[in-house]
């Protein structure tokens, strides 16, 4: 069984829409757990009266993270897949997505292509934002590369990761697919059967400035968390280090010397980190590994 998990604050127009294409879908073993993140609107009527049966669960505003994975723990379903309240799913998105795990036994994690729409308008993606398949780390420390709403994830995977990282204000998503992507591929059905939706006014990617605040914090966390190989360490820890040169400039321009230094000093603790390794890992490779 999957276990739709959609969470949900102040969108009760748009999440009618969202739950009429959970309703739509072709495969029918699922559950629908709508997690109301503190709404004041009409969320809860619109929950009721959506047609199909729904699990309505409600918590203080805590955010997205939080709500989803309140989800996840009321969770039953061996399968988990996430339908944020402003997007939408064409009818095969979940047989489509449960015949390729069913075809493909090591697969824990698949997504969709998808459909952008921006204020009304089908917009194309990007060069940068198309979808990798299988080992996506390394693309995927630039920016996030999967979407929520287009993931279907074994939910003991989901359990293994701890979640979504409820401390991120913003980037939730890209912390999590990239600590997923550690050691797990993400496989990709390549078609377009999520429809995403953008360019309203409470999207978080809108709600604050310098998102690459929040990924610096991904980044430096899972660089502290000593689970990366040299390449893929070396890799983060460029990444890092250039998004902390862009924030470093950006807190300048507005008069933050002191933010700015913050930016420079965190880039060039990890920097010096992976020289040390390296001159340790040379060291080594000459004297063998009993050199200690």
């Amino acid at each position: 069984m999957i276990s739709v998990i959609v969470p949900a604050y102040n969108r009760a127009l748009m999440l009618a829409d969202a739950l009429r294409s959970v309703c739509a879908q072709t495969y029918r073993d699922y559950e629908v757990i709508v997690v109301d993140d503190g709404s004041t609107d009409d969320t809860e009527h619109t929950v009721r009266a959506a047609g199909i049966p729904v699990r309505y669960l409600w918590q203080t505003h805590s955010g997205v993270s939080a709500a989803r994975n309140l989800g996840v723990a009321a969770a039953r379903g061996e399968w988990i897949a996430f339908l944020d309240s402003d997007d939408r799913w064409l009818a095969k998105k979940l047989t489509r997505q449960m015949a390729f795990v069913q075809s493909h036994d090591d697969v824990v994690a698949c997504q969709t292509e998808e459909i952008w729409i921006r204020n009304g308008v089908r917009v194309n993606p990007r060069r940068r934002h198309l979808k990798p398949s299988g080992d996506i780390f390394l693309p995927s420390l630039e920016l996030c590369l999967v979407s929520p709403s287009a993931v279907l994830l074994r939910r003991a995977t989901f359990e293994r990761l701890g979640g979504f990282d409820e401390g991120l204000r913003a980037c939730e998503d890209y912390d999590l697919w990239l600590r997923l992507a550690v050691d797990t591929p993400v496989h990709l059905v390549p078609e377009a059967l999520t429809v995403r939706y953008a360019g309203h006014a409470d999207q978080l990617s809108r709600r604050y400035w310098g998102m690459d605040r929040f990924r610096v914090a991904a980044l430096s966390r899972l660089l502290s968390s000593g689970v990366l190989g040299s390449e893929r360490r070396a890799r983060a820890t460029s990444v890092l280090a250039r998004k902390c040169e862009i924030l470093a400039a950006g807190a300048e321009r507005r008069g933050r010397a002191a933010e700015a230094e913050g930016y420079r000093a965190l880039a060039r603790f990890y920097t010096d980190a992976d020289e040390r390794q390296v001159r340790v890992d040379g060291v080594r490779s000459v004297w063998g590994a009993g050199w200690e």
